[in-house]
């Protein structure tokens, strides 16, 4: 658990170190008129950006599953009763019964 945490914020930091590389060569292009080095630091921006994002929904996801297998420990019985309830409605959805002669 704590290895996860650590590569969750190894990826932001990583992330941040890449928006702050395409920060400059945005800047450097802009200043320049180089439009290809100017395209390349807004897509090293963007990827950033979007590592970070997936470390902070991966750090939820970790919440969610940590809350859930909490809940099925201090809850067995009600945890079986929702997941059967949740099966016959799913079955029942994807698999309707006919109309029998």
């Amino acid at each position: 658990m704590a290895n996860d945490k650590l590569k969750t914020v190894a990826n932001k930091v990583e992330g941040l170190a890449e928006e702050a590389k395409g920060r400059v060569k945005d800047a450097a292009g802009g200043l320049t008129g180089d439009l290809g080095l100017q395209a390349e630091g807004k897509f090293e921006q963007f990827t950033g950006h979007a590592q970070q994002d997936f470390a902070d929904l991966y750090e939820e996801g970790e919440g969610v599953v940590e809350k859930a297998v909490t809940f099925v420990r201090d809850k067995p019985l009600l945890s079986l009763g929702v997941v059967s309830v949740v099966g016959l409605l799913v079955g029942w959805l994807f698999f309707p019964r006919g109309k029998r002669s």
